[in-house]
């Protein structure tokens, strides 16, 4: 289980007496990317490698013990909702596009389930009622904000304790107490009984049937971790049902790979667009144990929780690995570098899906390694998951870490990986349903708002709006880069809405949908729809608050102290000779030349040579800015040629030898 096991259940205690020994070695090269777009499709666009445009951005949300969801035990309907809305919000703040949600923590079920009774989680009694449909109003809420819904189930697990009389009076385990094991302070049912398997794999298809989940989500949980109490109390189990298995390993293996061959196979018959996904923990076997294992020297699931991951993703049985990779990189025994390495190479050649569970719990955290105390631990992992084509994205664990944004890690993550909405990566089967039909796009005081009617053909689940600046022809690579992307909107009904509420008054855009369906295929683009400018000359104010329009690091602080700031407050850096510019974005209609001019408040403290790198058609050029005098106005920086697009245009760089803090807080660019 994605850190509920580790913090709830002292499993890191664990796991780090395990990771003893040699560092892991350097990485070797990336694998090829997954045939997705064609390879001279890519080689012709043109993109922002740091803003994709299909990446998996998604948050765990645990219920067990009230981790994140709900807060506490016996919440009213109304204020469960209310905290549960706004954990959406959160994800969408984020940019994120996926929501990780545990249903059934422990034998039990956020939903009003014919097999298993209602979570001791929701109403501080197992069995107890909440007096509505969990499941049904998670899913909805969610997709409203077309966020995906992964269901996470735990198959095993019955109790954090081990009294059966404490279970509710029809609490399966109780009607058949031969099912369950009592082991380290817990009880779980016996995976090696095919009873208990057959039953669990009906309990979780219940709510595949009845709900409209997305996918169906697993974490390291099959057999449990060792304890300090001996080995699993199976052997009279195995001496049952384990004939031709030489060793009770060998058979515990084939215990759990049944359960994840046979709920495939289910799933699939049932609605093969839900995806099955396993978050295991991070280390299959070691190379010193297996030549085909990981530069590693730490605890080993294929032997510990006898989980071979490695077998389920080259049999396919599988839609979507993300293993726990919950260290640093450079750990001296499990090495982030190289497990992303390790784990790539391992989904090359398949149709399994790479996703990374990082671990935001530990960024700035008391207790941690040093490393987790550098906001820019977080973000380097993402950093170098970008050289490894087949890792796809990452989920975070768990949801109040990411909330509670310690040391500005996530907010770094933010700027430097989700500036932009991005589209799920597409799965295996389905099509692309047919092009919409954009009706109309109107310029309002609220923004410009498009409308269009659905395709005639295939099935729509969602679709992708998007912006390009001017009125010219639409190059197919427009649609290829992230940074035209301006949303992501649910399919309901035959006829869909989306206001834009970022597009400038002088400017001129073009306006264009895609449909997709559920699996995220595109379809064509739909016609482009032109909205002119409000006349005159252009003109665009980014302040260091505009939404979308400015990005900088956690390095960077925020200060309102001088009165003749621009808006509300600015942002501040010591120099140092590093390249950490704070970036103003701005989206220009026309290529051509503009002035650009800069705001700031003057302070006789601040820095006398502040390099300002101006994005250029023609390359950067850098303009230095004494900040001491001069503020509390307008400064023109110059006048430059620019091309028509959304980027970055304006950037204040800390890399300078003089003194005093440099400071970004608005720009102004006007068409000449």
């Amino acid at each position: 289980m994605p850190r509920d096991c580790y913090r709830y259940f002292s499993g890191l205690a664990l796991v780090a007496a395990l990771m003893l020994g040699a560092a892991a070695a350097p990485a070797t090269p990336p694998d090829t990317p997954p045939d997705t777009v064609p390879v001279a499709a890519q080689a012709a666009c043109a993109t922002d490698p740091a803003t994709p445009k299909r990446q998996f951005r998604g948050m765990w949300m645990a219920s067990v013990a009230n981790i994140d969801w709900p807060s506490r035990t016996g919440l009213t309907p109304a204020a469960q909702q209310s905290e549960y809305r706004g954990w959406l919000d959160l994800a969408r703040q984020r940019r994120m596009n996926a929501v990780v949600v545990q249903i059934r923590p422990a034998a039990d079920a956020f939903w009003p389930s014919t097999y298993e009774p209602w979570s001791q989680w929701l109403t501080g009694t197992q069995g107890g009622n909440p007096g509505y449909d969990p499941l049904a109003f998670m899913v909805a809420e969610a997709h409203a904000r077309n966020l995906e819904f992964h269901a996470w189930f735990n198959p095993y697990r019955v109790a954090t304790h081990t009294d059966l009389t404490k279970l509710a009076a029809n609490h399966p385990a109780r009607r058949n107490p031969g099912w369950a094991v009592a082991y380290n302070g817990q009880l779980y049912y016996n995976p090696g009984i095919p009873a208990v398997r057959a039953f669990v794999q009906t309990a979780m298809m219940d709510a595949v049937s009845r709900y409209d989940i997305d996918a169906v989500h697993w974490d390291d949980y099959f057999y449990p971790y060792p304890g300090s109490g001996g080995g699993f109390p199976d052997q009279a189990t195995y001496a049952q049902y384990g004939a031709g298995f030489i060793t009770i390993a060998d058979w515990r293996r084939n215990n759990a790979n049944l359960l994840v061959q046979e709920m495939s196979a289910k799933i699939r018959a049932a609605k093969p667009w839900v995806k099955l996904g396993v978050s295991p923990f991070g280390i299959w076997r070691n190379a010193g144990t297996d030549p085909l294992g990981s530069r590693t020297t730490g605890l080993q699931s294929y032997d510990a929780i006898y989980a071979d991951t490695r077998r389920w993703v080259k049999q396919g049985w599988i839609d979507y690995i993300a293993p726990q990779i919950y260290w640093q990189i450079g750990h001296p025994a499990a090495d982030y570098a190289e497990l992303v390495r390790w784990w790539s190479e391992t989904v090359t050649g398949t149709n399994v899906q790479l996703l990374v569970g990082q671990a935001t719990y530990r960024a700035g955290a008391s207790g941690q390694d040093a490393a987790w105390q550098d906001p820019a631990e977080l973000t380097d992992h993402l950093t170098l998951n970008r050289t490894y084509p087949r890792i796809l994205g990452d989920i975070h664990f768990s949801a109040k870490d990411v909330r509670a944004d310690r040391i500005g890690a996530v907010s770094r993550v933010a700027t430097d990986h989700y500036r932009r909405p991005a589209l799920a990566p597409a799965g295996v089967g389905g099509s692309a349903p047919a092009a919409p039909n954009l009706t109309s796009a109107v310029r309002g005081t609220g923004g410009v708002t498009v409308n269009w009617q659905r395709g005639g053909t295939g099935s729509t689940a969602e679709y992708a709006v998007y912006r390009l600046p001017g009125d010219g022809a639409v190059d197919p690579c427009d649609l290829a880069d992230a940074r035209n992307l301006l949303g992501t909107v649910r399919a309901s009904g035959s006829t869909g809405t989306f206001t834009d509420a970022t597009a400038a008054a002088g400017s001129t855009y073009r306006y264009l949908v895609t449909a997709l369906d559920r699996l995220h295929h595109e379809s064509p683009a739909s016609n482009a729809r032109v909205v002119t400018g409000s006349g005159g000359t252009f003109s665009v104010i980014v302040d260091n608050t505009t939404t979308g329009g400015f990005t900088a690091a956690a390095t960077w602080g925020t200060s309102s102290y001088l009165t003749t700031r621009y808006g509300t407050n600015y942002r501040f850096a010591e120099p140092q000779a590093v390249s950490d510019p704070a970036w103003f974005s701005a989206t220009l209609p026309a290529a051509g030349s503009y002035r650009v001019e800069v705001w700031y408040p003057a302070d006789p403290g601040y820095n006398s040579a502040t390099p300002h790198l101006v994005a250029t058609a023609n390359g950067t050029v850098t303009a230095s800015v004494d900040q001491r005098t001069g503020g509390g106005q307008w400064r023109v920086l110059g006048t430059y040629d620019f091309a028509a697009g959304t980027r970055q245009v304006v950037g204040v760089s800390r890399w300078t030898s003089t003194q005093g803090y440099v400071v970004a807080d608005a720009v102004r660019i006007t068409r000449l």
